[in-house]
């Protein structure tokens, strides 16, 4: 049965994707203008990447209340509350006279960011309904891909034409406009429970918990390993503040911010499974792929964000296909064959280098966007697969922290393996040059070096990518717990 969604469920869709742009191409376009800051700043590359962390950590502080607030207000009222904190945060930021400032206006942002982007999603499952589900993320995936593709490129242009300043104005007139749509088109959605209470001690465990782990992953990420004795501790921290959380939620029940009994969903805990994984597979890839063409193929900061179109094609190809084939089949043979496709989109990285010609690696980022394009819109919708109306906020949170921290996770893996990978092998080319074992004409010494240290650094970036593509076949695994509507249309044959 092929189910089209009504235009008017279209156009609310569009209201709050519009809505959830700003903080997805601000999150990628700080990026491009850390070294801006640190210069204009006087600052140092760590202070500056506080300007990223505490976005970071601000958002998954903000991820638990959301649910809170839609059973306490208004949906629309909430959302619209979110785009002006965030446009609050913006012209901070933007005003911002000392790094200090600076980063408490991005813990502003972050905030509002992390409110924004679980109501996103909740509103639209309260929109649509479970028949359209799959469509629906996908017109949800669509800022997240257009996000980390667009951001770059105008974060490139804003820093080459005007300055810092406007990475953060330019957030300013987008939630202006945002604003005026939510309130023309978008609908009441009325509280769910005004006599629900804030689960304060649950809400401060999972602040904690997802706050410790990702900062824990963070430290990894600046110190290229997780054995590090900042990262062990906050792990440690996280994972013990998680267990309390189950704890207490086995004690509280259904009154949980998330109640245990969600896990009972199988396709929702092989949902947080795949979108944890995910993170490697996407973020990862997000992260390495601009340094790869920058730092082995030398080329600018712009041209590395226009490299990546060809992926964001296919993205864009196969986004609404999957989301039409999930409503239809279910998620499993759509997050399997896409997860597939993805690997082969990205193994070819482990042998490409500064000489492989740019036309094959288009071809090949065209093949993996369309595999990941397959990936993130089916495994979101799944997470609401046999849910109640009552429990769709807290199945919105439940998934969002586990990406959350599932991205911070592939981040930091993905760097600690080019990294080390590099380090290790840098100190062992410069061990064999001090003992002797490598003798190069003294008049070739210098081009020998430079040769073999070039060599080290794409052989780096190419473990990366190993990494990143052994993710995405673990990916099959969770699969296995995801929906299969096809067994059911047999049965009812």
């Amino acid at each position: 049965m092929n189910n089209r969604i009504p235009k008017s469920t279209i156009i609310i869709a569009w209201v709050v994707v519009f809505g959830a742009m700003a903080p997805l191409l601000d999150s990628t376009m700080i990026n491009i203008a850390i070294n801006k800051l640190v210069n204009n700043f006087n600052s140092s590359v760590t202070t500056v990447q506080w300007t990223i962390t505490c976005y970071v950590l601000a958002t998954g502080i903000a991820v638990p209340f959301s649910s809170w607030l839609l059973n306490k207000f208004d949906g629309k009222n909430v959302f619209m509350f979110s785009e002006v904190l965030f446009g609050i945060g913006s012209a901070l930021a933007a005003i911002s006279p000392n790094i200090q400032f600076l980063i408490g206006a991005r813990l502003i942002q972050g905030f509002a960011g992390g409110l924004i982007m679980p109501l996103l999603t909740t509103l639209l499952v309260q929109t649509a309904g479970a028949a359209v589900m799959g469509q629906m993320m996908a017109t949800v995936g669509l800022p997240m891909i257009l996000g980390p593709l667009l951001g770059p490129v105008i974060g490139g242009v804003i820093i080459k034409f005007l300055s810092w300043h406007w990475i953060f104005w330019i957030n300013v007139p987008v939630t202006l406009i945002s604003i005026g749509l939510i309130i023309w088109k978008m609908p009441n959605y009325p509280a769910q429970n005004k006599k629900a209470k804030l689960d304060f001690i649950g809400i401060l465990l999972l602040i904690g918990s997802s706050s410790s782990i990702i900062y824990g992953m963070v430290k990894a990420a600046h110190k290229a390993n997780f054995t590090n004795k900042t990262t062990l501790i906050f792990l440690a921290t996280g994972v013990s503040l998680l267990l309390l959380y189950i704890v207490w939620g086995a004690i509280r029940g259904k009154k949980a911010v998330i109640p245990l009994n969600l896990f009972k969903h199988s396709s929702f805990n092989g949902s947080i499974i795949g979108l944890f994984i995910a993170g490697t597979v996407l973020n990862g890839a997000m992260l390495l792929l601009p340094l790869f063409f920058q730092n082995v193929r030398h080329t600018s900061v712009m041209m590395a964000a226009l490299a990546l179109i060809p992926q964001g094609v296919g993205m864009l190809i196969s986004r609404p296909l999957t989301g039409r084939l999930t409503d239809s089949i279910g998620a499993k043979y759509v997050v399997f064959v896409s997860v597939l496709i993805t690997f082969v989109g990205t193994i070819p990285f482990y042998w490409i280098n500064a000489n492989t010609a740019y036309w094959i690696i288009a071809i090949v980022l065209l093949v993996r966007g369309i595999g990941t394009g397959g990936i993130l819109t089916p495994l979101m919708a799944d997470s609401y697969t046999g849910m109640k109306t009552n429990q769709i906020s807290s199945a919105t949170i439940g998934s969002r922290i586990l990406q959350n921290i599932g991205s911070a996770f592939g981040s930091a893996l993905v760097t600690t393996v080019v990294t080390a990978f590099s380090t290790a092998h840098v100190k062992s080319f410069e061990h064999q040059l001090k003992v002797g074992k490598i003798k190069p004409a003294p008049d070739q010494l210098a081009a020998f070096a430079h040769h073999h240290l070039v060599n080290i650094q794409t052989n780096s970036f190419q473990h990366g990518f190993l990494i990143i593509s052994l993710a995405a076949l673990l990916i099959t695994l969770p699969t296995l717990l995801l929906s299969n509507k096809m067994n059911s249309k047999n049965i009812s044959e």
